[in-house]
């Protein structure tokens, strides 16, 4: 991976975005036994529909986490200094998740260069599931 060039990004440029197959009842299974989050909502359809859902939905946490990759397949952890998300939507089976960030500052602190980062992540329709922000030393 090349690193970004601090002096050649400006404000609202966007990195290389992030699309994921569609979510199925697999990928929330094996999310499920590698979080340790067995909330039945996620993988009990019966559950879900008693909850008053039509099906199971995903884990927040694991749209964050697609978030999370979109940031650090541009650079590497190590760079991450802040990370947060507020999420928007539940996200169901056969949704296909699209991630995009782009650059909201850049600052310099104790010497370090460091770029903000708007990330948002959408499903196939464009709505929005999750928004957040991240800070990455450059």
């Amino acid at each position: 991976m090349t690193a970004p060039n601090f002096d050649t990004l400006s404000l609202g440029d966007e990195i290389p975005s992030l699309t994921l197959p569609p979510l199925t009842r697999h990928t929330l299974a094996v999310y499920c036994g590698a979080s340790g989050d067995h909330n039945p909502l996620h993988v009990d359809f019966d559950f879900a529909r008693a909850a008053g859902l039509d099906d199971v939905i995903a884990h927040g946490m694991l749209i964050m986490s697609y978030m999370g990759r979109t940031v650090t397949d541009w650079v590497p952890q190590t760079a991450l200094r802040s990370f947060n998300t507020r999420f928007m939507a539940m996200t169901k089976i056969g949704n296909q998740i699209t991630c995009t960030a782009r650059i909201t500052e850049k600052s310099e602190v104790a010497m370090e260069r460091r770029v903000r980062l708007a990330i948002t992540a959408r499903d196939q329709h464009g709505e929005v599931k999750a928004q957040g922000e991240a800070v990455v030393a450059l």
